[in-house]
């Protein structure tokens, strides 16, 4: 065979062809009236270029005893021209093997064919298992799932007619790791095709699986997926498993987004002339990985459902439902659908596990027996603990929505919706189910908190227990997201319930120290009588004060608003009795102790009530509002 450079050789077809195109048909022009005079030719010419190949395919093969060729990769940046022929040679190669089968099965030829292709198709398996292992890093699949369409248009395929020259500028828009990953991932694809074309794919396929599998079970691994069964994740303490919630929420994202859409891409890319090779293999890569991690989310929806797990159960729920559509997308081959499928029951189980919570937790209300009376009539714990409950799950809303929207509030009361809600149940509204439901937990609540009221032995007592706990309540809706769902009428609405606990603990609080003064206090009387009257205020105010020391307003406005309007019930009155009947009453009597406070005073009085005592102590502004609910992310 003659000896020509490298850059000229061609092959003999009827028409200039390139590996895009890897199913050559090669043939001469001939008389259409001369069949054989045709088959001879093609004879000639297929014979000719299974010399040519046999050249590269000699040249490179990884048995010779050529030990530059050993140890230097064809696909290298020097060789690129030349891993082009070489491409093209297999794929003439199995052309003329097609050939000769057609004309017969003993020919020498076919054998000498046979005997190139195997050693051409080593030559390719170590090419392909070399480019996968050098170019791990640059083919992670968050540098492929990384590239821009634009990107991935700037660099024409290795099949495509692309000098090295042409890669560097194409490269000047984007970044080294970029350009390194698309001339791979162009070089995989190429030699994809080739061993495919030929009938080596199985060999292709193998290498691949294995190569790209151990990489999407490694980030999976270190980014905390961890292969747990119902009966490991049963049995963990609430502790362990929020942790490990808590890892899984932050790497379902990347796994998803980054992890498996990196892989999808380059699978697609690689072995883009079969469908059913990319479902097998993206199948065989990313099925088990997925499974175990959609599948930690039912089993965290299986176990054992109390109200504190709720909020990461919402986070479960939310987390695949966002990723729904990609998930969908990703794994939307026949051998993922599976993955699609846990996915789904992940999903459904995750919606039954919070029903059944928010089905538990109003029975928890219901059945609270705390006995012991709050001190001072301060918030209850019951209240706190409810409303900082209600107020996380209203940031839950949309999600919520979705999982009782098909899931109406039965109401075992003859309380129409409207003393709850402010406003007609809409029940053609799939909202409206999630703000029915969290307006009758509220109503719950303050029922609950309406029997506690037999707690207290003073009545007055009592009216402002239930004045603390729903100042609490609407302070807590009106500075959280459910105030969006209950609405502005059910605020206003129980602000003036507020109102009237508040007039009634005025009513009854302060009604002997009201009565003790006379009924017109500018009236005349005897100085033995304004004595009486002066002394029966001085016993019931201080008996006023001295027991309402001890009880407590923990909101200050409500606070300040109290002490107000209990100094507007009784100063003025006491002020016009004190001045006209004091100076009278001391001309007369002497100098008399009974008449202890002078208008001023009463008000400094007043200003030391309600602050609470002993343990309590005074009540500042930030503690009057409710504790701050955990953070529906970062607790």
């Amino acid at each position: 065979m003659p000896t020509k450079g490298m850059r000229s050789i061609s092959f003999k077809t009827s028409s200039p062809s390139s590996s895009s195109s890897p199913s050559p048909s090669p043939s001469i022009s001939i008389p259409p009236s001369s069949s054989h005079h045709h088959s001879f030719s093609n004879s000639l010419v297929m014979e000719e270029n299974i010399e040519i190949a046999q050249f590269l395919i000699h040249k490179w093969d990884s048995d010779a005893s050529n030990s530059l060729c050993s140890i230097t990769s064809l696909f290298s940046f020097d060789n690129r021209q030349e891993a082009k022929q070489y491409l093209n040679a297999v794929n003439y190669l199995q052309s003329a093997m097609q050939h000769f089968i057609k004309e017969d099965t003993k020919s020498e030829k076919l054998v000498q064919a046979h005997n190139l292709m195997q050693i051409a198709m080593k030559r390719l398996e170590k090419e392909f298992y070399q480019i996968l292992s050098s170019n791990r890093d640059h083919l992670d699949p968050e540098s492929v799932s990384n590239r821009s369409s634009t990107a991935r248009s700037s660099v024409s395929d290795f099949d495509e007619e692309c000098s090295i020259d042409e890669f560097r500028v194409a490269g000047d828009s984007i970044t080294e790791t970029e350009r390194v990953s698309m001339i791979a991932m162009a070089d995989l694809k190429a030699i994809a095709d080739c061993m495919i074309f030929s009938g080596y794919g199985k060999e292709c396929v193998k290498i691949y699986k294995v190569m790209r599998k151990s990489i999407v079970d490694e980030a999976l691994y270190y980014l905390g997926v961890e292969r747990l069964r119902f009966s490991q994740v049963q049995k963990m303490d609430w502790e362990v498993l929020e942790l490990k919630i808590k890892k899984w929420l932050n790497a379902v994202k990347v796994a998803v987004r980054t992890l498996f859409y990196g892989e999808r891409i380059l699978c697609d890319h690689v072995f883009s002339t079969s469908e059913t090779i990319k479902g097998s293999c993206f199948a065989e890569i990313s099925k088990e990985g997925a499974m175990y991690l959609f599948g930690f989310a039912e089993n965290v929806a299986k176990c054992k459902k109390t109200p504190e797990k709720m909020f990461r159960t919402l986070d479960l729920y939310e987390s695949i439902s966002d990723l729904w559509p990609e998930i969908e997308s990703i794994f939307s081959f026949e051998s993922t659908s599976t993955v699609r499928s846990q996915a789904v029951t992940s999903v459904v189980k995750l919606g039954e596990a919070v029903r059944t919570m928010l089905v538990d937790f109003e029975s928890a209300i219901q059945k609270d027996a705390s006995k012991t009376p709050v001190p001072g009539g301060g918030v209850h714990p019951l209240t706190r603990y409810v409303m900082n409950y209600i107020s996380v799950l209203a940031d839950y809303g949309g999600i919520l929505t979705d999982i009782v929207a098909d899931w109406p509030l039965k109401i075992q009361s003859p309380l129409p919706a409207e003393s709850y809600l402010g406003s007609p149940y809409p029940e053609d509204e799939p909202s409206s189910v999630i703000s029915i439901r969290l307006a009758w937990l509220i109503l719950v609540l303050l029922c609950k908190l309406d029997g506690k009221v037999k707690l207290y032995k003073d009545v007055a007592l009592s009216y402002l227990f239930l004045a603390n706990n729903l100042q609490y309540v609407v302070n807590k809706v009106r500075n959280s997201n459910i105030k969006f769902l209950v609405g502005d009428d059910w605020v206003t609405k129980h602000e003036s319930k507020v109102k009237q606990y508040v007039s009634n603990y005025e009513r009854m609080g302060w009604s002997k120290v009201i009565m003790s003064l006379p009924e017109n206090p500018s009236a005349s009387m005897l100085p033995e009588k304004a004595k009486d009257f002066f002394k029966r205020f001085n016993a019931a105010f201080e008996e006023a004060c001295q027991k309402q020391s001890s009880w407590v307003v923990q909101d200050q406005k409500l606070r300040d608003e109290i002490k107000i309007s209990v100094a507007k019930r009784i100063i003025p009155t006491y002020q016009e009795f004190y001045e006209t009947h004091r100076v009278g009453f001391i001309r007369i009597m002497g100098s008399d102790p009974v008449v202890r406070y002078a208008p001023d005073d009463l008000g400094n009085h007043l200003s030391d009530i309600l602050y609470g005592s002993g343990a309590s102590g005074s009540v500042s502004s930030s503690n009057s509002s409710s504790t701050q609910s955990r953070s529906r992310r970062g607790s």
